[in-house]
């Protein structure tokens, strides 16, 4: 590993409602090990002049689909598992270059493609992924015709790229342990219906009281977690009630949910991004139009929940849930939240809470001595005009990894 001396720039740690001047930050052996208000001496060191811009750490968004290469989920199984491999390596490359560099993905990605982002395969984001997500028959992550209902049961329907159909405790119970056996670091369930879905209607509940209580058993006792993708408050109340960590989406929450979910220090996950894309271009891009009705349903209610969710203290992760080529949009989620909240409880989502939501705090999302060198240069202040982190990386001309410096355009 090199070392790496970074002068001259404005920092945002994380944390702070405020840049930080006058600083300079060092890393060694792909951790920050010192950040100062004096000058830092490193023979060994690669400086890094930054030209005033800022420094801040690496961005993290809670809710991927990295095999979500097709708004129409139901296409996706009729695809070979390679070609979707590709894409979504495609996806993540993307992704670091908007100066993402820590994912979690929400339903589908594997421990294959985990292994390719860990053994430096494909230059990409830091990769957590819970598996498959798992489904009832007929929940949001089943995506089969009718006409297969009776032709295959759940582990062998062709409907396996993002979920898995498990019924009753039992079958849940081996999904979780099938997902956890091959590296998932959680648990994905749905626990009410969703727009991508072509049967379920939004105020469906998914899953029992006690379908749910296995899953959380199984994840906590690999020291796991489950996240729920719910929209209603009874979705949402009852999932946090029965132990879910993390709740996506989110946008029908009312206030007295929104306060149960932060006395029981629920996180949430908006994904607002995703239902202005859809409304956009899920029609020209294959969305069914079922899944383009019920979309009108939870699109509307999206920068209330945040509103509801902030006042009642709930740490709220970033997501965007993004589908085939609207993953583009990724860092527009930044400048929808900020018509409502502040920029640095924004940026905050994107960081250190989320860091935290990984089991990960003080480790990602920080600038700090100890916390991994996951660290971006913009041009500008994200404080000021959160807007500089919007489109491809124009304006994120360096984007460092564990130390190793995976996007470099500062020299040209």
């Amino acid at each position: 590993m090199t070392t790496t001396l970074f002068r001259n720039l404005r920092l945002w740690d994380g944390k702070a409602d405020a840049l930080a001047e006058g600083l300079e930050v060092l890393v060694e052996d792909g951790r920050i090990k010192e950040v100062a208000d004096r000058p830092i001496g490193s023979a060994a060191a690669r400086l890094v002049e930054c030209g005033g811009r800022t420094l801040m750490p690496g961005l993290i968004d809670a809710h991927v689909h990295a095999y979500g290469v097709d708004a129409d989920l139901g296409r996706l199984d009729r695809l070979p598992r390679s070609l979707q491999a590709l894409r979504a390596a495609e996806r993540l490359k993307q992704s670091l270059q908007r100066g993402f560099t820590t994912l979690r993905d929400a339903g589908g990605a594997d421990w294959g493609l985990a292994i390719a982002v860990e053994t430096g395969l494909i230059a990409a984001p830091r990769l957590f992924y819970p598996g498959r997500a798992l489904s009832p028959t007929g929940g949001h992550g089943d995506m089969r015709p009718n006409v297969f209902l009776e032709q295959f049961c759940g582990c062998c329907a062709p409907t396996q790229a993002i979920a898995v159909i498990a019924d009753g405790v039992d079958e849940v119970r081996k999904a979780v342990r099938g997902e956890l056996k091959r590296g998932a670091h959680a648990i994905k369930i749905m626990a009410s219906g969703g727009v991508a879905s072509p049967s379920d209607p939004i105020y469906a509940l998914q899953y029992s009281d006690e379908e749910i209580a296995c899953a959380v058993w199984e994840a906590s006792a690999w020291r796991s977690y489950v996240l729920a993708h719910a929209y209603t408050p009874e979705s949402i109340h009852r999932a946090v009630r029965l132990g879910v960590h993390s709740i996506e989406h989110a946008n029908l929450i009312d206030a007295p949910t929104a306060a149960f979910m932060a006395e029981k220090g629920a996180f949430a996950v908006p994904t607002l991004v995703t239902y202005e894309a859809l409304e956009d271009e899920g029609d020209s891009l294959g969305l069914p139009p079922e899944s383009m009705r019920k979309l009108a349903e939870v699109k509307g209610a999206g920068l209330g929940s945040l509103e509801i969710l902030s006042r009642a203290g709930v740490r709220m992760g970033f997501g965007t849930d993004l589908l085939a080529e609207m993953h583009r949009r990724q860092s527009d989620e930044f400048t929808i939240r900020r018509q409502v909240l502040p920029a640095a409880d924004v940026l905050r989502s994107a960081t250190s809470i989320n860091a935290a939501l990984l089991g990960k705090e003080g480790e990602l999302g920080v600038i700090a001595p100890g916390a991994l060198a996951d660290l971006i240069l913009v041009e500008g202040d994200p404080l000021a005009d959160i807007g500089v982190l919007t489109g491809q990386g124009e304006r994120i001309p360096f984007v460092m990894k564990g130390g190793e410096a995976l996007i470099d355009r500062l020299n040209r």
